[in-house]
């Protein structure tokens, strides 16, 4: 018996461990370059509202407020992603900012900064994509500014400056938080002008959609893209339900019910 025991023993294969409670659930976690796209897709989202912010409310404000020649064409220009093609919009892009474009030539010689095929690139492409969405929410909330309160304020003494600190800017903040975090939703989705512009580097500028992508092209990735695509749905889901949730938030504080 014992030498059966000893033999048993002995054919086992070092590889043939035995089962620990909890290795199926560490198993069913994401891998490091998994983690890696998630982090790289929160990030870029990110920069893109931070950079498109400031621009977006002041071409709202001027699309809102403004009658001037080419106004209709610059309202078009401003929502042309929307309906253009995101491959189209990472050409544009590469031809304006690659590294023999008229703009990224001039940032690459004299400032040694180079966007394309990097994460600041994947971030301007984000943040020309989600653009419109942001001057929308914004011209939007501008538009349901009372033009009595502000001239209450105006009669009152107040310049233009505190007019707006005091009275425009609260009353169409709903538009910008809610645009800002749909911008942000709209941002981990992007996938065609990233790609052309940014190309798919894991690291660098794979995002979630890029890397869904690679998987999808992996023999054997299905169950690494389903992870992904779930942690996409979960996240843009999220974005929009935060955007709901703030514009209401915000209606109710500023006494316009919900």
């Amino acid at each position: 018996m014992q030498r059966r025991a000893g033999a048993a023993s002995a054919s086992r294969s070092p590889n043939d461990a035995p089962c620990v409670p909890g290795a199926d659930a560490v198993s069913v976690g994401l891998a490091a370059e998994e983690w890696q796209a998630v982090r790289l897709s929160l990030e870029v989202a990110s920069r893109s509202v931070l950079v498109s912010l400031l621009p977006a409310i002041a071409i709202a404000w001027v699309l809102a407020r403004r009658r001037f020649p080419g106004r209709m064409l610059l309202d078009a220009l401003v929502h042309l992603p929307l309906v253009v093609p995101p491959v189209v919009v990472g050409w544009a892009l590469l031809m304006l900012f690659g590294v023999q474009g008229p703009i990224g030539a001039p940032l690459h010689a004299w400032f040694g900064v180079r966007l394309v095929f990097t994460t600041e690139g994947a971030a301007l492409a984000t943040a020309v994509m989600s653009f419109p969405l942001i001057v929308r929410a914004v011209r939007l909330g501008i538009e349901h500014v009372d033009p009595g309160l502000e001239a209450a304020a105006r009669t009152l003494g107040a310049g233009p400056i505190d007019r707006f600190l005091t009275v425009t800017l609260p009353l169409m903040s709903p538009g910008i938080l809610a645009g800002a975090v749909t911008a942000f939703a709209a941002g981990l989705g992007e996938f065609g002008a990233v790609i052309t512009f940014a190309s798919n580097i894991p690291g660098e500028t794979q995002t979630l959609p890029l890397a869904i992508y690679s998987a999808t092209q992996t023999p054997g990735g299905e169950a690494m893209a389903a992870r992904l695509a779930l942690i996409s749905l979960v996240l843009a889901m999220a974005g929009l339900l935060l955007a709901e949730v703030i514009a209401r938030r915000m209606h109710l504080l500023l006494g316009r019910g919900a």
